[in-house]
């Protein structure tokens, strides 16, 4: 045996160093750590309420609903939004109201949808011949040779129908006789004044109800068993005479849903006749003034 075979048994064997064993994986939940906050930054419960126990984190459309409602409106704002509500309110009554006035028209006949017609078509005529005759007398105020005789004239004609209108004095003319049958007393004087109103409307220039003269401040009230005029009680049949236009006076006493239909709902009967000559009698006292007098100058 040689050195070097002597040095190699001699030798002793290098022992690998010992390591630890490797610690089994853990079993169960794992644990994450979450990710660092910056100090800066505030949580969603410490935006919510300062000082206030945190809440449940919101998502993203909770924050989008948050932040819409309550709706945030200026004083501009409210105001816009009262006027259009108001704009749009105003527009559905418009609406409602030429609705139910088409619906009343489309259910009209066909003879009163023409007597309707002829009833506008009169009162425009009607018009259109006042317009014609105040120009007729500025014309005539303007062309007389002698204008202080005209304007007199002019002046004594206008209180001739003035004294009409307030019933001082009597008229004759043509127009219709009314004359109303209410023998189950169901007529009131409500009724009455709304024919007054119609004849009215309709152009009558006189009228008179069962001997008193209907003026400017007549007044219907109901009186036992019938109706007062002016504190004058008058009874069944109830008689009215009017000077005007017979064309006008009788269709708007006939209109869908006007006086004569009124009336006979109420079980009345009603008569209209024309004439060309009525006699409106009656006369009203003239009143005096308190205070005002003519004066000199």
């Amino acid at each position: 045996m040689n050195e070097h075979e002597q040095d190699e048994t001699t030798r002793p064997a290098v022992t690998p160093p010992r390591t630890a064993p490797e610690a089994p994986p853990a079993v169960g939940l794992r644990r994450e750590l979450p990710a660092e906050v910056p100090a800066s930054a505030p949580t969603p419960a410490e935006e919510a309420a300062p000082g206030a126990p945190a809440g449940p984190a919101l998502t993203g459309r909770q924050r989008l609903v948050k932040g819409l409602w309550p709706p945030r409106l200026t004083r501009a704002q409210l105001i816009v939004a009262l006027l259009l509500f108001g704009l749009g309110f105003g527009l559905a009554v418009q609406v409602a109201s030429n609705s139910d006035s088409d619906s009343a028209l489309r259910g009209a006949r066909q003879e009163d949808l023409v007597r309707i017609l002829d009833e506008l078509d009169n009162r425009t005529e009607r018009l259109e011949d006042e317009k014609r005759g105040l120009e007729k007398q500025r014309e005539e105020l303007e062309n007389s040779s002698d204008q202080a005789e005209e304007a007199r004239r002019q002046t004594i004609e206008k209180e001739r129908q003035l004294g009409v209108l307030a019933g001082t004095v009597a008229a004759r003319g043509p127009g219709i006789t009314m004359t109303i049958e209410d023998t189950k007393g169901m007529v009131e004087a409500d009724m009455l004044l709304d024919a007054v109103q119609e004849l009215r409307a309709a152009g009558a220039e006189a009228i008179q109800v069962n001997g008193v003269r209907v003026v400017a401040s007549t007044y219907l009230t109901d009186s036992g068993n019938g109706v007062a005029v002016d504190g004058n009680k008058i009874t069944t049949p109830y008689r009215f005479k009017v000077i005007g236009k017979s064309q006008d006076l009788e269709p708007a006493l006939n209109i869908p849903g006007g006086v004569v239909q009124t009336l006979e709902k109420e079980q009345a009967t009603v008569t209209v006749e024309r004439s060309t000559k009525i006699v409106v009698d009656a006369l009203r006292a003239a009143e005096r003034p308190d205070y005002a007098r003519s004066s000199s100058r």
